[in-house]
């Protein structure tokens, strides 16, 4: 029977009526099922290369590793932007960081924070009846005279404000639903999956849904961890191994040995896959993990031992000289809208939804998280404002996604540009690195960036060069004019939103 006939006539088939009773009996069953639990886990600092199944060939990582066995794995996943703040930001949000103020780090420029009147994951789930619970760092602004976890739709809170600059051992900087807990005798990725393990077990009622971030310190300088995972790396087969891995094409300290502290990356790395394996194992106890999704990725690219242009001609930056986090094969670390600033690593599980040791090469942002969960659980996202991201469940599925809204990362203001570009867009395996024109001398950090202008581009196609080696503007012109369009457009846009803070 033709389309045209069926209309006609009005007639149904025996085949189609028998398939439409049984949608509609089994209506009331898929409208009451239960909307899955959502736990993201958030490293920081941790590159794309930086796992065993990536394919980091010192470090293990046994937990995230079966993780990936038992969902997909991402090869095109991203974070929102190329530091801490923004990242996190644009997860909550949805949006491009910018848009919501995060030029740099929280409080870069004086001020800034996650305002108020953003609209978060958490907020919008629980209209779903969600339980929400954030654990770790949060530097998305002060806890005292600004939004903290509570004000942005978290019930309950475990964090710190940045990092466990006072040592990953013992911090000391808690704060708990408000309250100041002390120092931890732990060590912080231990002490935030133990509080969220504790959370999941205390929740009064079993059967809501829940949403829970654990968001890392980790390995995030400092970088301590116990002796007993940074001795598993302290051998000469790690010393051959480390000595042929790419760092992202950034050269290492001059003049400053410091090879003999990779023991203590590789260790945390480790550390830090102890914790999730410890979590997923407390959601198995549960009963929890045939309807949760878990997450797992990272806030940006990998951080880079200092160099003689990053410290202004002083050699010594001890801090950094145990970063030894690899972007994998693509160029660039963190603070670089080069792949390698943010192409991180992405695994996800849903049991009966995702296929178990699958791998999408679709592009994933960090803003796709928030519309995606939405569209998972039968929320709406907001509809008053611009949200960048996308429903990515079909790209977790290995299909193509459609993407009004060009992917995009910035540069963090606060720092030098004569040396790294501004913007990056992406449109399939194009890419469009562009620079701002320069801030004045005297022009403060908000008022630059909701005036300065694209000033050059550079053309490159990562289909074909990872590396991001070979300009493309002269071998493809009517490429580049298209695509300069289109990142003048979107950066026009982000400017009309982005916040004038107070310097």
């Amino acid at each position: 029977m033709s389309m045209g006939t069926f209309h006609k006539t009005g007639r149904i088939p025996n085949l189609i009526r028998q398939a439409l009773a049984s949608l509609l009996i089994l209506a009331p069953a898929l409208s009451a099922a239960k909307p899955p639990n959502i736990i993201i886990f958030l490293a920081d600092d941790l590159g794309y290369g930086d796992l065993g199944c990536y394919g980091h060939p010192i470090i293990q990582t046994p937990h995230l590793d079966s993780l990936a066995n038992e969902g997909v794995r991402l090869t095109d996943c991203h974070s929102a932007g190329t530091v801490c703040s923004p990242s996190r930001a644009g997860l909550l949000t949805g949006r491009t960081p910018y848009r919501s103020g995060f030029y740099s780090i929280a409080g870069q420029p004086r001020g800034s924070h996650l305002l108020k009147e953003e609209i978060t994951l958490p907020t919008l789930l629980k209209q779903k009846g969600y339980d929400t619970c954030f654990v770790g760092k949060w530097h998305l602004g002060k806890f005292t005279g600004q939004p903290d976890p509570g004000a942005h739709g978290f019930d309950h809170w475990f964090a710190t404000e940045v990092n466990a600059f006072d040592g990953p051992e013992s911090p000391s900087k808690f704060v708990r639903n408000g309250d100041k807990v002390g120092e931890v005798s732990q060590w912080y990725c231990d002490a935030i999956v133990k509080e969220a393990i504790d959370w999941m077990a205390a929740r009064p009622d079993p059967e809501k849904p829940f949403f829970l971030l654990v968001s890392y310190h980790e390995p995030h300088t400092p970088i301590l961890p116990p002796e007993s995972y940074s001795k598993r790396y302290d051998n000469p087969r790690t010393d051959t191994l480390e000595s042929a891995i790419d760092y992202g094409q950034v050269h290492r300290p001059l003049g400053r040995p410091i090879e003999e502290n990779k023991k203590y990356y590789y260790g945390t790395v480790t550390q830090l896959d102890d914790s999730v394996g410890r979590l997923l194992e407390s959601l198995e106890a549960q009963g929890k993990t045939e309807e949760s999704i878990v997450v797992f990725t990272s806030d940006n690219g990998p951080e880079t031992p200092v160099t003689f242009e990053e410290s202004g001609n002083q050699w010594e930056d001890p801090i950094r000289d145990r970063c030894f986090g690899t972007p994998g094969p693509w160029h660039g670390m963190k603070r670089y809208v080069l792949e390698g600033g943010h192409r991180v690593p992405g695994i996800v599980r849903w049991p009966g939804e995702i296929e178990a040791g699958s791998i999408s090469k679709e592009l994933v942002n960090g803003t796709d998280w928030l519309p995606t969960f939405c569209h998972a659980v039968g929320v709406d996202a907001p509809s008053d404002r611009i949200i960048d991201g996308v429903n990515a469940l079909p790209a977790l599925k290995g299909r193509e996604v459609e993407r009004p809204i060009p992917a995009c990362w910035m540069y963090p203001a606060n720092y030098d540009s004569r040396y790294l570009p501004n913007m990056a867009m992406r449109d399939g395996d194009q890419v469009l690195i562009g620079w701002f024109a320069p801030k004045g001398d005297k022009q403060a950090t908000s008022e630059w960036i909701r005036s300065t202008k694209l000033e050059r581009f550079t053309l490159y196609d990562l289909g074909i060069d990872r590396s991001q080696a070979y300009e493309l503007n002269d071998k493809l012109p009517d490429e580049l004019k298209r695509m300069k369009s289109k990142m003048n457009t979107l950066w026009s846009s982000i400017q009309k939103e982005a916040p004038d803070w107070a310097n």
